[in-house]
């Protein structure tokens, strides 16, 4: 069970393998993952309670700052959002699609949070950085309303940011279409 999860997102390899060792020592954290993404990025993503989640990214943000991309830390994470991270859900193919993408990973995770608990929809998919150019980006679906409600608030969050790529919602997506997400 995840209690808090924190992404810190840098922009060397090198410094990135550094400040997840960093990150591990500074607080009582356990790590969930951490590796290199395109184009030379580094990803770590961290699981503890609030608190320690925090120091250690806080201790990250101060030894590594002229490294860093992106930070994000999200007490109570839904769990939608950690099975969807490790791609392991099985949304249906049906309603709407929602899409949310951006310039960091960190964001796009937060992004999806914060969609699932605005209305009532499901993540299709959620990527990071893999194979994007270090984008994130989050394919929900559900109804219309519930998908436009969530891809405004997670739209908004990347955006405010500074880290909106774009968003769209597609009403009544073609046959073919659901076919190649």
């Amino acid at each position: 069970m995840y209690q808090a999860i924190g992404v810190i997102e840098l922009k060397s390899i090198a410094k990135g393998i550094e400040a997840c060792d960093v990150a591990l020592k500074s607080a009582g954290i356990r790590l969930v993952s951490s590796h290199p993404s395109c184009p030379g990025k580094y990803e770590i993503i961290i699981t503890g309670n609030i608190s320690s989640v925090t120091a250690s990214i806080d201790v990250v943000r101060a030894r590594f700052s002229a490294s860093l991309i992106d930070t994000s830390i999200m007490g109570r994470i839904d769990p939608t959002v950690i099975t969807a991270l490790f791609g392991t859900q099985a949304a249906g193919r049906e309603g709407s699609v929602g899409v949310i993408e951006t310039f960091s990973a960190a964001s796009a995770i937060k992004a999806a949070d914060i969609a699932v608990k605005t209305a009532k929809v499901e993540i299709y998919d959620l990527r990071i950085s893999r194979g994007m150019g270090g984008k994130g980006i989050v394919i929900m679906t559900g109804d219309v309303g519930d998908v436009t409600a969530s891809v405004e608030a997670g739209a908004k969050y990347a955006a405010d940011q500074g880290l909106l790529g774009n968003s769209t919602v597609i009403p009544a997506p073609h046959k073919e279409l659901w076919e190649q997400l």
